[in-house]
């Protein structure tokens, strides 16, 4: 991983710096975490079968006698298949890499519905001179693609590149909504990430909110098999530890997606005003923010 340890969120003219004295966020490299996911599987015993797709005649054959987990992204074959809950709100996002030569401990966040309506651009280190410049917009707002073009040609955005040519250049989708159900206790179907809707959907990220629901199926199918006892256990034990905060991503993309620059601008001046940016500088952990909302109001009370 690569620790960025500041914050610079631009909302067209204004900018506001956050520094923290623990990272804000960890760059992590999800070629290298699958390797070590892959590793770990087998050395636990499991039999893993590569560069098959999953088809529905394989689902229905498994699903007669076999305890299935979904763990297969935003646009998931095996909830489709089963019937689970759509998901109806999704962002686009485009990226690239470019070679600048210049390490950074900040990521940039750029916050314009006129560049990338419903979500954001974004400038982030890798920590080998290298930057990965990216979009987000709303499934029903725009095409990322075209966001990108329109991204990378701002003043700022122009300058940071420098002419450099893209590469590794990738499109993808993400779920900002959690699915109203992802667990079928009469089918024996779970579902888990991406494809239960357990993202952040403030930010796009799910690693976390993911790898912890991860370990809650490992223990609900472990305690179904060998206690009998109930699969959605684990989707009621998700839901009491991250529910809160889900709602929160969800509230605060609301707002800025919906929310003109001056109205953004307004927004971040206040919450400086409201000690956050010291909050974040001191905590540094954005999957919780019902966490620094609370060390707010308890401030204030003391």
């Amino acid at each position: 991983t690569n620790d960025l340890y500041g914050a610079i969120i631009h909302t067209g003219r204004e900018s506001f710096t956050v520094h923290a004295e623990k990272p804000v966020a960890h760059v992590v490299d999800r070629l290298i975490l699958n390797e070590i996911c892959y590793d770990e599987c087998l050395d636990a015993g499991a039999s893993v079968k590569k560069g098959i797709g999953v088809s529905s005649a394989m689902l229905d054959k498994f699903s007669k006698k076999s305890i299935i987990v979904g763990a297969d992204g935003a646009v998931s074959t095996v909830a489709k298949h089963f019937g689970f809950p759509p998901i109806e709100k999704y962002v686009l996002t485009f990226k690239a890499e470019y070679r600048t030569m210049e390490d950074s401990e900040n990521v940039e966040l750029f916050f314009d519905n006129n560049v990338t309506p419903g979500f954001f651009g974004w400038i982030i280190p890798k920590g080998d001179g290298t930057v990965e410049v990216g979009v987000g917009v709303d499934s029903k707002r725009g095409n990322s693609k075209h966001a990108f073009d329109s991204f990378v040609r701002t003043k700022y955005v122009a300058e940071q590149i420098n002419g450099k040519e893209p590469r590794n250049q990738a499109a993808s989708i993400i779920p900002v909504m959690l699915r109203k159900k992802f667990v079928d206790e009469e089918k024996k179907v779970l579902l888990v990430g991406d494809a239960a809707g357990q993202v952040k959907a403030s930010t796009g990220g799910g690693i976390v909110l993911g790898g912890n629901a991860a370990i809650m199926v490992g223990n609900a199918v472990y305690e179904h098999i060998s206690h009998g006892k109930q699969l959605v256990e684990y989707e009621k034990a998700w839901r009491q530890k991250f529910g809160r905060d889900i709602a929160m991503h969800s509230m605060v993309r609301n707002f800025y997606s919906r929310s003109s620059l001056r109205s953004l601008a307004f927004a971040m001046k206040t919450a400086k005003k409201l000690g956050f940016e010291s909050l974040l500088s001191k905590y540094g952990d954005m999957d919780s923010p019902s966490l620094i909302i609370k060390r707010v109001f308890l401030r204030k009370r003391n």
